[in-house]
């Protein structure tokens, strides 16, 4: 009898563990890519944009982001997937072709240009996208109209060379595929306040836009296939 009970509380712990792995709706990952850049960048801009997320819009997101790596199959797991540094980039071709595969499959790559990335990761995703290449997104874009309206496109968190934050798209059969933001660090925004001194306002631009592309990516994704 004894045995029997401790059988049955270690199926219902092993039920209740179950039950919270499986508690959240889906999980964020930082991509992890070759070349010597630093794609590990900003440690708490993810886990504060996935709690602004949760709080602001009812998403039941994972806390702490995962970290894939580029030709990992691995990365099908994640609906939303999120790209940073300052330096260099290099896929090879079996990473960019199952990049590729990911984001035909109905992922999403947010590519943020943390000052310095923006040549490298163009060539990169070149490889990916060969017959592409990253447009302008309108100011009237559905990514900046979700809960947060942003008339004016991407908000300026930080200044490096004098140039306006662009919002560029990889647009498969007119669905977008990739967004990469430049000239307006994010990712920085989206840090612990200490970390860059930003002005609250400034933050929270940073963290609402960072919600609408997390929005905007799993309500117009295909889902992945």
């Amino acid at each position: 009898m004894l045995k029997r009970s401790i059988i049955a509380i270690l199926l219902t712990l092993v039920t209740c563990v179950a039950g919270l792995a499986q508690s959240y709706s889906f999980k964020i990952a930082k991509l992890k890519y070759n070349g010597g850049g630093d794609w590990y960048a900003n440690k708490t801009s993810l886990s504060n944009l996935i709690q602004f997320c949760n709080q602001n819009l009812n998403t039941n997101i994972a806390p702490d982001e995962a970290v894939v790596e580029v030709g990992s199959p691995e990365i099908f797991s994640y609906p939303f997937v999120h790209m940073t540094g300052h330096g260099n980039v290099v896929f090879s071709d079996a990473e960019a072709l199952n990049l590729r595969n990911y984001l035909l499959s109905g992922g999403f790559l947010h590519i943020d240009d943390n000052y310095g990335l923006d040549k490298y990761v163009r060539q990169e995703m070149k490889k990916v996208f060969p017959e592409y290449e990253f447009v302008e997104l309108p100011f009237d874009h559905p990514i900046y109209r979700q809960k947060f309206n942003f008339t004016g496109g991407l908000p300026k968190i930080h200044e490096h060379d004098n140039k306006p934050p662009q919002g560029f798209g990889i647009v498969h059969k007119g669905r977008l595929v990739c967004f990469y933001t430049y000239e307006t660090d994010l990712g920085n925004g989206w840090e612990d306040p200490e970390i860059h001194n930003d002005p609250e306002h400034v933050r929270q631009q940073a963290l609402r836009m960072g919600a609408n592309i997390v929005t905007y990516a799993i309500t117009h994704g295909d889902g992945l296939q």
